[in-house]
């Protein structure tokens, strides 16, 4: 990811070179430890500040590239770490640019409609678990004001529910398999509830096969809600939703309103990258992701030395976090634009996007408003 944003292509004789070659880096490590090697939201917040806080020391102009995610949370952009961000994003002299993970089609998200009508009188999800899951969770989040009935059935057959909704943590067993249920109430800087399960095995495992969640519901004024599982490797990758859906796989912090949210595209022949987290995140708003950037067969520095090829949106954000840094040298460093960042950055990328021939509605979930082009863009400030 360095290698691509900043890269100077010392090992290749300046043929795989970044996109911001000459750009002075500033790393930070999140997590001390293999146990401890997926940053907690306070672990970002303070990295984050910290480059902050070094951009106005050095008296520079920053960009900072986030290539990671997790699917813990609302996809609503106002979780607490997602509304840090905003507010940094719109600071002097700072741009965020955020990969929307690879979780489009992992078969990790779910989402439906519930209705009061006749003939609707409940909704079935259908969750397959592999063999061999110690244990995982599993998030539903719904509005406050909408009310409905959990009942869960084992692939033995053992069915417990109607679950009564009552605020705070319930525990009960599913034959070899031990539930532990939450449910949570909304928060000052955000209105939805999440209803947090945890499987965890009697014995060794978590029961494998089809697993059947029942939502029926009681009070409905919207009734539409949204099923997370564990993004990344975690999960045994037979654990997934039978019928899962592709949009609002977006992994938080992408779906934070005022950082540059990334996507993949397959730079090759202009397609669509399978993998690429997409929009929109749970509402519907903001449009999410802003745009994409190449991110499937990407050459860059490989740790120990050399050269390697991988694909992710990790891939592709740093594309735009250079883009970013080229920018502002031209605008702030350079003198031609002085409030070269937040909003107005994310402002220029956008209109200078490039429209993909796959997609003939922009912006789409996909692609956002399009491909980066930075030549559109710097045309654009002419």
């Amino acid at each position: 990811m360095t290698g691509i944003a900043a890269g100077n292509g010392r090992a290749s004789n300046g043929l795989y070179r970044g996109v911001a070659s000459q750009s002075e880096l500033l790393i930070v490590k999140l997590g001390s430890s293999i146990s401890d090697s997926f940053p907690r939201t306070t672990q970002l917040m303070q990295g984050i500040d910290y480059c902050v806080k070094r951009s106005l020391a050095l008296n520079r102009p920053m960009a900072i590239n986030i290539s990671f995610g997790t699917n813990y949370g609302s996809h609503t952009g106002n979780s607490l770490l997602e509304t840090y961000m905003s507010d940094i994003a719109n600071r002097g002299r700072i741009n965020i640019c955020v990969g929307t993970g690879n979780e489009g089609t992992a078969a990790k998200h779910t989402s439906g409609v519930l209705s009061m009508t006749p003939g609707a009188s409940r909704e079935l999800v259908e969750l397959a678990v592999g063999e061999y899951e110690f244990t995982f969770n599993l998030q539903i989040w719904k509005n406050f004001y909408d009310q409905f009935d959990i009942s869960i059935t084992s692939p033995g057959g053992t069915r417990v529910g109607p679950i009564p909704e009552r605020l705070g943590t319930q525990q009960f067993r599913i034959g070899p398999t031990e539930i532990y249920l939450f449910y949570g109430k909304p928060v000052p800087f955000n209105s939805q509830q999440e209803i947090y399960l945890e499987f965890i095995p009697v014995n060794d495992y978590v029961e494998s096969g089809i697993w059947t969640i029942e939502l029926v519901p009681r009070s409905i004024v919207v009734g539409n809600y949204d099923m997370w599982l564990p993004s990344g490797g975690v999960l045994n990758p037979q654990t997934a939703f039978l019928r899962p859906t592709e949009v609002t796989t977006l992994t938080i912090p992408s779906t934070a309103v005022r950082v540059i949210s990334v996507g993949a595209y397959d730079g090759s022949n202009d397609s669509l990258a399978y993998f690429s987290g997409r929009g929109f995140p749970r509402g519907g708003f903001p449009i999410k992701p802003d745009l994409v950037a190449p991110g499937v067969n990407i050459n860059s520095c490989s740790p120990g030395g050399g050269y390697t090829v991988r694909s992710g949106t990790s891939m592709a954000t740093p594309f735009v976090t250079g883009s970013c840094a080229l920018m502002m040298q031209w605008g702030i460093v350079d003198g031609h634009d002085l409030f070269m960042y937040g909003e107005k950055m994310r402002a220029y990328l956008i209109a200078g996007a490039r429209e993909l021939p796959f997609e003939p509605v922009y912006p789409n979930p996909t692609f956002g408003y399009g491909a980066l082009c930075l030549r559109n863009t710097f045309m654009l400030t002419q």
